[in-house]
Order: structure tokens, then sequence, then C-alpha cells
């Protein structure tokens, strides 16, 4: 089924499934490794993963184990880690990536992402300092140089910060991708085409959106739950995240959706067998009303 899934080129000549397996909801290592273990089994070939959550031991060795059962090939999988945000000072961005190889036990992770533009000195997020991004990008392209990274990226960036990079002196690498919040509430366009004007691929996370961390009151429902996205999904024989799935692949970027049990799992999947309408397209895309479920910094 892994064929099924369409890759984009990144700039840095690597293909990126435009599918994937998001991990940072499971909190239990045994929930995380169960879940990996099924989704590579079915076709997933993307999975996402952070080294804040301390999952990746367990991501690792699940991958591990089904390398030496010869059911992957590590070439065939495509592994996302991300740096947070209290190890952006420059001396502590290689030390922390090979911290993610060692728990992930692999020789080089496939893309790298600074996961937010603000620096905290602890995991709490209690404290800001005042290290510019630039510097912790400058050690990240370090990183590509020494082959413990094939791409690197960044996640949760808005327009003003991605030209900071792309006009910086010395620039070596430029973002492959930017990792972002983009749901029917929050269409992100303006952002996705600069992307798509620079090369800058994206990838949309938190698809569905929930309303319990909206920033601002929405809708009572999800957006699963929209009158519109139920319509369509009932057009299509569709259910409804599905329906949004696919509508972020139509717009052109990658989704990695979370998973809490193998029946998501094999929905996310069933997504490339229809095509919405322009119509649709456009219904859904009518929906945004510039909001945020999480903090992403993205405006």
């Amino acid at each position: 089924m892994a064929d099924r899934i369409p890759r984009m080129r990144l700039r840095s000549s690597y293909n990126m499934p435009m599918l994937g397996l998001g991990t940072n909801n499971c909190s239990k290592v045994s929930e995380v490794g169960n879940l990996v273990r099924t989704a590579i089994q079915i076709g997933y070939r993307y999975i996402d993963t952070t080294s804040v959550h301390e999952t990746q031991q367990e991501i690792g060795d699940i991958i591990i184990q089904l390398i030496n059962d010869g059911r992957i090939k590590r070439e065939e999988l495509f592994i996302v880690a991300k740096i947070f945000c209290h190890c952006h000072e420059p001396e502590q961005v290689e030390p922390e990536c090979r911290m993610s190889l060692e728990a992930l036990n692999m020789d080089y992770i496939d893309l790298y992402l600074l996961q937010f533009p603000m620096v905290l000195t602890d995991k709490e997020r209690t404290k800001l300092t005042t290290t510019d991004f630039l510097d912790t990008w400058r050690a990240m392209e370090k990183l590509v140089d020494k082959g413990l990274v094939r791409s690197v990226g960044v996640s949760n960036f808005n327009k003003h910060q991605l030209e900071r990079i792309l006009k910086m002196d010395g620039l070596k690498y430029k973002p492959a991708n930017n990792q972002m919040e983009i749901t029917p509430s929050l269409s992100q366009d303006e952002l996705l085409q600069f992307s798509l004007q620079n090369g800058i691929s994206t990838t949309g996370c938190e698809p569905f959106a929930t309303p319990g961390q909206a920033k601002m009151p929405m809708e009572s429902h999800s957006c699963q739950e929209h009158p519109t996205i139920a319509t369509i999904a009932n057009k299509y024989g569709k259910s409804a995240a599905q329906v949004i799935l696919r509508w972020g692949i139509q717009r052109g970027y990658a989704v990695v959706p979370k998973a809490t049990n193998p029946f998501c799992l094999v929905q996310s999947m069933d997504i490339f067998n229809f095509e919405l309408c322009t119509d649709d397209m456009q219904a859904i895309k009518a929906l945004d009303k510039d909001t945020e479920y999480i903090s992403t910094n993205t405006k």
C-alpha cells in the first residue's frame, strides 16, 4: 500500500511522502510503539517524531525490529525529528541531534526541523532567551554537512520568520519544509503560496483541530463536525476526516494526522482513491476563520 502514497520532491532533492503518522499525542511508549508498527505494516513510510515527548527510543526499537524481520528497509522510511525550544543555542544543536539519532538507533534523520521560532531555557517553556534562531539555523546546516541529517526545515514559522532565514548572510541550505497547523478554520493560504514561490514544501499538522485548544472561541463543534464538511463527506461516501486530509493533499501539502488506534491509521490511508471537485475545495476553504487551535506563531 506504500506505493499509493504520492511523494513530493524537496529542494534538498529527497522525496517526502505526502501522508505520515504524527506521534506527539502518544504519552505511553507502548501506545506509540504499537501504532508505529501497525502504520509501517499497512504502508506508512513517513514517521513524525519529536524528542520532547521522549518516545523516540520506543519508535526506534520498533523500526529496528521490523528491519531485522525483513519487513522494511531503512532507506524506505522517511523519519522526521525536531529540535525543541530549549536547545537552540548553537552548541546544543549537534548534541541534541545525536541524542535523537541514538534514541532512534539510526545513522541519519531524513528531515530535521527547528520546531518553534522562539527560544526557551527549559522544557517547561517558562523562560524566553534572546538567542536568534538564525544562529540555530547555521548550526543545523552543519548537521547536513556532517551527514547526520539529509534535509533541514522549520516548524511553526510565519512568513516574516521564513524571510529572515532566506535573506540571512551566508545561507547554505534553504528550509526544505515548514510544518505548521493547517485546518479548514486556518487555511494558511498566504503562507502556503509564499512557501511554494520560494521552493519550501509544507506539512500540515493538527489537520482536524481540537476546540478545547482554541485561542479564541469558534463554533462548538470540531472541523470534522462542521455541516459543510459532513455534507461533502456524505457525497463521496467518505468520513469527514478523510475529506479534510484529501483537501490538504489536493492543496499540495503533506499531512501528518495523529492516530489513536489502527482503524484511524487505515482510514487516513484511504484518501487516494477519490478527488474533491473544485466547488467542494472552495466550500471547505470558505470555512477559514483565521483561527488557531494551537499557538503556532504562524501569523
